[in-house]
Order: C-alpha cells, then sequence, then structure tokens
C-alpha cells in the first residue's frame, strides 16, 4: 500500500511505463521510526528523501537551546532536509518522529541514477525542491505580516486533520510563531467554531500538488 500511494503522488506530475515503475519503486526502502526517534541530527548531512506512508513528523532547528518547528508533515507527505540533501552538506535542521512513523526513502545516490535512467524523474526532482521552498517562503510570509489569531485559523485551514489533532500543542506553538499560552486561547475561542464551519473543508497539504497544464508541461 504504501508504495501504491508513493507512485500515485509521482504520477501525478509524470506519466511512466510499468517497466519505469518498477525501477522507481526498487530505489525505495521502507524505514520505521518510533515515537520521538532522529530521522536527521543537526551536523550529519541528509542522504535521504522520505515518503511518509504513515505517522506524524516535525523539522526543527535550534537557537540558542530553543526549538523552533518549521516544518509538519504527515501520511503521504515527502520530508527531508532539503538544502542539506540537495549540497550534500551538513544539515542544520533535525528531522524527529512525533509519533510512530513508517517511510519510504530514497538515497541521494539513487536520485541521481534516476535522473540518468528516467529523463522526466527531473521534474519530480524539481517540484519537490519547489514546492519545499514555497512552503518555507509561505511560513515566513505568515509569521511576520498577520496576527495570531489568523494565524491559528489559516493553520487549522491549510492543515491535514492528523497533524492538527494529533500534534502536540507546544509543536503548534514552535511551528506558528506564538507563545504556547497565548496558542491555548486561541484554540479555545476558534477550535469548535472552525469545526461546526468545517462541513465542506478539503485539507491541503504542503506536498505534492498538480493541475492538468503542469502534468502536461
Amino acid at each position: 500500500m504504501g508504495h501504491d500511494n508513493l507512485i500515485k503522488q509521482i504520477l501525478a506530475f509524470i506519466q511512466l511505463t510499468n517497466t519505469e515503475t518498477e525501477i522507481i519503486t526498487s530505489k525505495f526502502r521502507n524505514n520505521k521510526y518510533k515515537q520521538k526517534e532522529y530521522v536527521l541530527i543537526e551536523g550529519e548531512i541528509s542522504t535521504d528523501i522520505h515518503f511518509i506512508v504513515n505517522g506524524l513528523v516535525r523539522i526543527f532547528y535550534l537557537n540558542n537551546g530553543k526549538e523552533t518547528n518549521t516544518y509538519l508533515a504527515c501520511d503521504n507527505g515527502f520530508v527531508s532536509s532539503y538544502s542539506s540533501f540537495i549540497h550534500q552538506k551538513k544539515s542544520i535542521e533535525n528531522i524527529q518522529c512525533i509519533e510512530n512513523t513508517e517511510t519510504l526513502s530514497i538515497s541521494y545516490k539513487d536520485m541521481q541514477e534516476l535522473y540518468s535512467l528516467i529523463p522526466q524523474w527531473e521534474k519530480v526532482g524539481r517540484i519537490l525542491a519547489e514546492q519545499n521552498f514555497l512552503c518555507v517562503s509561505d511560513r515566513l510570509l505568515k509569521l511576520h505580516s498577520i496576527p495570531a489569531k489568523e494565524k491559528y485559523l489559516d493553520f487549522l485551514k491549510t492543515s491535514s486533520d492528523k497533524i492538527i489533532q494529533r500534534t502536540p500543542l507546544i509543536h503548534i506553538a514552535s511551528f506558528l510563531g506564538m507563545e504556547p499560552e497565548s496558542l491555548k486561547q486561541n484554540k479555545k475561542k476558534h477550535f469548535l467554531t472552525f469545526i461546526k464551519e468545517k462541513k465542506n473543508f478539503v485539507p491541503h497539504f504542503c506536498t505534492l500538488k498538480t493541475n492538468r497544464n503542469e502534468r502536461n508541461s
């Protein structure tokens, strides 16, 4: 099932033959991590991109001993320290599992090999990098341009139910650039109202997104 979901994500962007699908699938290996286990520690080189089969992870960095979360991801999301991965240099970020997590990962070496074997695979690599850049840029803009109430409401509207419901409050507060107590007060005021108004809500993710024109380009 994990590989099926992975291929489904990839097919949103490129068309593949059965042989190409088998080659890609063979490059991803299974990983299982326990709650609070690290996928990557600051100072290590990010050698893999992970596709989350199931679980919940966060990316954070340390500043004078204080943790700042920059990314939250769950099922069907891709995660890596992309700057470290692309340049194969030491990461300033940490990737930690918030709960037990299973991933499929592809190494830097195998990514390069797929670029040679399957020309359209370069498009997948480009989109992953672009989506990461857009998510980081969007978070930074919102941190400095909207008030606390709107930050939390935007988080509710743009995050998956799993991230909203199962990420500890302290990690959400760090991600939003808020104090935990302030977030707690905002949650009491706005969460139930949001749920009542959520009938037609479809969450979106900082993962692969596509449209007809993108796929055919």
